[in-house]
C-alpha cells in the first residue's frame, strides 16, 4: 500500500470530520451534500479495499454528529443509527438484491418520505414525557425536553400501547412547514433582521433556543416514525400505526411496496409531487417491513442494512465564473474558490464555490468567463458540476496571495502550500484553531479579537496570548476592564488542557480531533510524543508512515519551538490514562430472546460499535 492512499484516507477523515460538525454542530453546511456524500463514499470504499487504513475515529465508524455544549448530554438507551443512501436506481436495485439474498423474495419494504429536519428522541415513563433529546452523536444527544414540550404535535402524555415497558422512546424527526418558515422570513424581514436561509437550519436552531418561548413561536412539526422497544408490533408497518394510535403525527404517505420495481414507482412519483407537499423532503427511505427480516439482516457499522435513504438528485443552475481567487489556511494550504455570478439554487444565493485544490480546478476546464452548471443538495453550498468549454490549465500561484512567500507542492499531496512560517494568513487561522471549542475551548478569541490582536501586534504565536495584560486586552474593540480581566481569567484557566486538547490545538498536519485522542492514550504524556521517533509513532494505532512523518517534522522543526514556548508560559497539558485492556476483551457476546431495555438487533448494533476498537486491538497485537 502507498504512503498517498494512506494520505488520502487520512485527508477524506479530516474534510468529513470538518463537515459533520459544521453541518451538525453549528448548523452551517460547507459543502453540498453531493460533495460530502461523495467523499464519504470514496473514504468507505478505500477503507473497505483497505482494511488496514481503518482508524477507529474514521468517520465511518461511528454515527451522526458531535454535541454542542449549551445543553445537558443524554445517553439514548439503544444508538441513534444512520442510514446508508442510495442515488441512482442501479444502487437501489443492488440494495434489493443483498436483502433478497438474506430473506427471500417475498420481502415487503416501507416506504416513507424523507423529511429534512432534526431527529429528535422522546422518552416516555408511565404514560408521560420525559425527556427529549437531539440525535448528537448516535450514543449521545442534547437534552431539549423544555423546548419539545412546547411543540403541540408531541403528547406530553398519552395511554401506552399493549405490550410496552414502563419506559419507552418514540423517535422521529421535527421540521419546519414551509408556510411557518415563510411567516417567520417576513417577519424577522419586516424588523430589518437577515431572513433565515432554509427550514432545515432553521428548525435545528429553533429546537435548540435557550429561551423554549421561542421554540414554541415557530410554529414546528413533527413526524415519528420509530418505536423502541416495538412491544407487541412485529413489522414497521405496525410501528406507524400503533404511533398514530397513541396521538403522535405519522407521515400518511407511506406505501406497503411489494418489489423493486414498486420502489422505484414511489421514489419517482415523490419526486415528481414534492412541491405539493408542505414540507421538504430530500427523498424517500425504505425499510424492510418484517421485524424478523430485519433481525436477520442485522447492522454495519453505523447503520441497518434493512434500511436505506433513496435520495433525489440535486438541484441545478446555471452561471458565470466572475473571478478565481485564492484563500490561505491555518497549515499554509492554498485553496481555491470560484466566485460565480449571483445565482439562486433553491431558494439560496449562491456567489461562491470552493475547489479545494489546483487538479479539481482543472479537472472540470474551469476558468473565468465559463458558463457553468452549479448544483446543491439540500441547505448547502453547492459544487461545479460542469462546464460549458472547459478549459484546463489554471495554475496555482508561486507565491502567497498574502504574504508573497514561497508557495510549494509536496509528494504525495495535491495541496500547494504557503511555507513561510509567518504568513498573517496562517497565523491569524493557527491563533483561531487554538483558541477553538474543540482545541483549548477559550471563549471569546473569535475572528475580530484575533484579527485586533495581530493587528496591535499582542501576539504572534499562541504562547504569546498569556502574556497579554488585562490594560492590553481593554485597548481593543469590545473589551472593558471586566470583559478583558475575563479574558486573562480564562486563559489562565486553560494552562491545563487535556492532552489530547493540547495536541488538536497546535494543528499538526493530518493530525485531527480523533487522532490526538488516540495519540494522547496510546503515548500517554506530551514528551514521550514529542520525543517519539517515527517507528515508534507508527506502533500507534491509526497512524501510518505519512502521518508518523509529519508529526516527527512538526516536533522536530518550529512546532517544536511552539510547544516550548507554551511550556514556558504556564501551558501543562495532563497526562492521559494509559489505555489497557477490558474485562469483555476477547469475548464474543450472542443475543437470543427477549432484552428488557432495547430490541435485539439495536443490541447487536450497540455491541459492534462497541466491540469494535477491541477487535483491531487484537488484530495489531497479532
Amino acid at each position: 500500500m502507498s504512503d498517498g492512499l494512506a494520505a488520502r484516507a487520512e485527508e477524506l477523515r479530516e474534510l468529513v470530520r470538518r463537515w459533520d460538525y459544521a453541518y451538525h454542530v453549528l448548523d452551517r453546511p460547507e459543502v453540498a451534500d453531493a460533495t460530502y456524500d461523495a467523499a464519504y463514499l470514496e473514504l468507505r470504499q478505500l477503507e473497505e479495499a483497505h482494511p488496514e487504513l481503518v482508524t477507529p475515529d474514521s468517520p465511518t465508524q461511528r454515527v451522526g454528529s458531535q454535541l454542542g455544549e449549551q445543553f445537558a448530554k443524554v445517553r439514548h438507551r439503544s444508538p441513534m443509527l444512520s442510514l446508508q443512501n442510495a442515488f441512482d436506481e442501479e444502487e437501489i436495485r443492488a440494495w434489493d438484491k443483498r436483502v433478497r439474498g438474506v430473506v427471500g423474495d417475498e420481502v415487503v419494504y416501507i416506504g416513507e418520505l424523507k423529511i429534512d429536519g432534526l431527529a429528535i428522541s422522546l422518552t416516555y415513563s408511565g404514560g408521560r414525557l420525559v425527556r427529549a433529546a437531539t440525535r448528537g452523536d448516535g450514543m449521545t444527544g442534547e437534552d431539549v425536553t423544555a423546548n419539545i414540550r412546547t411543540l403541540k404535535s408531541v403528547p406530553l402524555s398519552l395511554t401506552p400501547l399493549r405490550g410496552l415497558p414502563e419506559e419507552f422512546e418514540v423517535r422521529g424527526e421535527v421540521y419546519f412547514p414551509l408556510e411557518a418558515f415563510e411567516k417567520l422570513n417576513q417577519q424577522v424581514a419586516a424588523a430589518g433582521r437577515e431572513r433565515y436561509v432554509n427550514p432545515r437550519n432553521t428548525a435545528a436552531g429553533s429546537v435548540r433556543q435557550l429561551d423554549p418561548r421561542v421554540t414554541g413561536s415557530r410554529n414546528l412539526q413533527t413526524f415519528m416514525y420509530t418505536l423502541d422497544p416495538a412491544g407487541s408490533a412485529r413489522s414497521q408497518w405496525e410501528v406507524l400505526d400503533g404511533l398514530e394510535g397513541m396521538g403522535f403525527r405519522v407521515n400518511p404517505h407511506r406505501r406497503r411496496l411489494a418489489g423493486i420495481e414498486e420502489v422505484i414507482a414511489f421514489h419517482r412519483h415523490w419526486h415528481d409531487h414534492r412541491q405539493e407537499l408542505a414540507h421538504e423532503i430530500d427523498g424517500v427511505v425504505l425499510k424492510v417491513d418484517r421485524h424478523d427480516h430485519q433481525l436477520e439482516l442485522g447492522f454495519v457499522s453505523r447503520s441497518p442494512r434493512w434500511a436505506i435513504a433513496y435520495k433525489y438528485a440535486p438541484e441545478e443552475g446555471e452561471s458565470v465564473i466572475e473571478e478565481i481567487s485564492v484563500y490561505v489556511g491555518r497549515t499554509g494550504v492554498l485553496t481555491p474558490v470560484a466566485h460565480i455570478r449571483p445565482l439562486i439554487v433553491g431558494g439560496v444565493t449562491v456567489r461562491n464555490v470552493t475547489m479545494h485544490n489546483e487538479s479539481q480546478v482543472n479537472a472540470k476546464g474551469i476558468h473565468v468567463g465559463a458558463e457553468v452548471v452549479v448544483r446543491r443538495a439540500g441547505d448547502v453550498i453547492p459544487e461545479i458540476v460542469s462546464v460549458k468549454d472547459p478549459k484546463p490549465g489554471w495554475r496555482m500561484p508561486a507565491r502567497c496571495p498574502v504574504c508573497g512567500g514561497e508557495v510549494i507542492r509536496e509528494e504525495p499531496y495535491i495541496a500547494h502550500r504557503c511555507i513561510n512560517p509567518f504568513c498573517p494568513a496562517q497565523r491569524m487561522e493557527r491563533l483561531r484553531h487554538f483558541a477553538s471549542r474543540l482545541a483549548m475551548n477559550i471563549e471569546g478569541l473569535g475572528y475580530s479579537t484575533v484579527e485586533q490582536v495581530l493587528e496591535k501586534k499582542l501576539a504572534a504565536e499562541p504562547a504569546d496570548l498569556f502574556r497579554i495584560p488585562a490594560g492590553q486586552w481593554e485597548e481593543l474593540e469590545h473589551f472593558g476592564p471586566k470583559s478583558a480581566e475575563n479574558m486573562v481569567a480564562r486563559l489562565a484557566g486553560a494552562r491545563n488542557p487535556t492532552l489530547a486538547r493540547f495536541l488538536y490545538s497546535l494543528g499538526i498536519p493530518q493530525v485531527g480531533e480523533a487522532t490526538a485522542e488516540v495519540l494522547a492514550a496510546e503515548l500517554g504524556s506530551l514528551d514521550r510524543i514529542r520525543n517519539a521517533s517515527e517507528e515508534e509513532l507508527r506502533g500507534v494505532e491509526s497512524v501510518g508512515p505519512s502521518l508518523a512523518t509529519e508529526i516527527r517534522h512538526f516536533f522536530a522543526g518550529q512546532g517544536g519551538e511552539l510547544v516550548q514556548h507554551l511550556l514556558d508560559v504556564g501551558v501543562q497539558p495532563k497526562e492521559a490514562a494509559p489505555r489497557g485492556e477490558g474485562p469483555f476483551s476477547g469475548k464474543t457476546f450472542v443475543f437470543t430472546g427477549t432484552l428488557e431495555t432495547m430490541s435485539r438487533p439495536d443490541a447487536e448494533g450497540a455491541g459492534a460499535i462497541l466491540g469494535r476498537q477491541g477487535r483491531r486491538q487484537r488484530q495489531r497485537q497479532d
